[in-house]
């Protein structure tokens, strides 16, 4: 597994030539860039019919891959207020904009989320929103550690780790409340949430239906 700058790391995927991975708040991503998320699917041995998770650095750079009513909107932003950055991905209605290669059983819908971790957002930041998932041959436990990436995917780009002292101010604690444990997945059903994957993050009663 090449290990590189953050620099390089960023200039890797933006090029959309290469996948990178990098840590979250629940388990290391998997990345892409956006129109390039076939990539994903080849190396991972995924089937087509799981679909990809839009990642950013602030919520705010995923407003334009939706699509909504105003008040579906304003209900969106109330969740993503209260619990993002953090390890919740909503599942909410594709705008356009959203390349169909990563929900190819269903381009009109699409998850997305903010982790809550200082190096992830600092690529994202950089990169902007990307394709992700965890890192792990399909139907496997998502890897945890460099070791075990490096062993199974060996042209992924990783983050050098002489780069990590620069995070390590804002990464340690982890800022996940069960880190390793996959972020909880709603999707919007028109009028409230349904769970469908719980994980890290508990939603209130009154988001769900």
């Amino acid at each position: 597994m090449p290990q590189v700058s953050l620099h390089d790391l960023v200039c890797g995927v933006r090029a959309g030539d290469r996948l990178i991975s990098f840590p979250t708040d629940t388990v290391p991503a998997l990345a892409a860039r956006p129109d390039r998320a076939e990539l994903i699917f080849v190396a991972k041995q995924r089937s087509l019919d799981k679909p990809l998770i839009l990642m950013a650095s602030d919520v705010t750079e995923l407003w334009n891959y939706v699509a909504g009513t105003e008040a579906e909107q304003q209900a969106w932003r109330e969740v993503a207020q209260r619990y993002l950055p953090g390890a919740l991905t909503l599942v909410l209605p594709a705008s356009d904009r959203v390349p169909p290669t990563l929900n190819p059983r269903d381009p009109a819908s699409i998850g997305v989320r903010v982790p809550n971790h200082a190096i992830a957002q600092a690529i994202l930041a950089q990169t902007g929103p990307l394709a992700t998932t965890s890192v792990n041959r399909s139907g496997d436990p998502p890897l945890q550690t460099m070791p075990e990436i490096d062993q199974q995917f060996p042209d992924v780009l990783t983050l050098a780790s002489s780069e990590y002292a620069a995070f390590l101010p804002e990464t340690a604690p982890s800022p996940s409340p069960t880190p390793g444990v996959p972020s909880t997945v709603v999707r919007w059903n028109g009028q409230t949430w349904e769970v469908l994957r719980q994980g890290a993050i508990v939603l209130e009663d009154s988001w769900i239906a």
